[in-house]
């Protein structure tokens, strides 16, 4: 059996993420989502609302399975038996920064490929850090994300917004 994942944060996951994991999931026996913990991010769903987020809107999916993981990617997809990584390409910076990624975890696990699926033109444009910009200005969000998270996302906002003007002493 293939087995392949796809790391990522999803803070949200995006329509573009979505479109990531349909089609990684024709190509592969089994694709595990797994949402990572990235120290560098300050995320807006904790790690455990992301992995349900994925599930909901994943759900049709039969060879999708969502984790969450803290681990090293590399050791991770070892001990799941995985020896694909899966990653969506939106533009050159996305390649450079990618391809420095696969190359250390093909140091570290020599058993990991990467494979890279370039995003749909309708999604090329598209981050979870943009859909949160423009969610904190009230835009329509039904070409940005799953119609089954928007509410979500909305409510996360609406209480980020609480927080900041809370803390303004508004």
């Amino acid at each position: 059996m293939k087995i392949a994942i796809y790391p990522g944060s999803f803070d949200p996951v995006t329509s573009g993420h979505l479109n990531i994991i349909r089609r990684a999931a024709n190509i592969f026996d089994k694709l595990i989502v797994c949402v990572m913990v990235n120290a560098g991010k300050n995320p807006m769903f904790t790690l455990a609302e992301r992995v349900e987020l994925i599930r909901r809107v994943t759900r049709d999916l039969p060879n999708v399975e969502v984790d969450g993981s803290s681990e090293l990617l590399a050791d991770y997809a070892k001990r799941r038996g995985s020896c694909v990584i899966v990653k969506g390409l939106r533009a050159g910076s996305d390649f450079e920064n990618e391809f420095q990624m696969a190359l250390i975890n093909h140091k570290i696990n020599p058993e990991l490929d990467t494979m890279f699926l370039t995003a749909e033109s309708q999604y090329m444009y598209l981050s979870s850090s943009t859909v949160k910009e423009l969610g904190a200005y009230g835009v329509d969000l039904s070409d940005f994300l799953p119609k089954e998270i928007i509410p979500d996302f909305q409510r996360k906002i609406e209480q980020r917004i609480q927080s900041i003007q809370g803390g303004k002493g508004k």
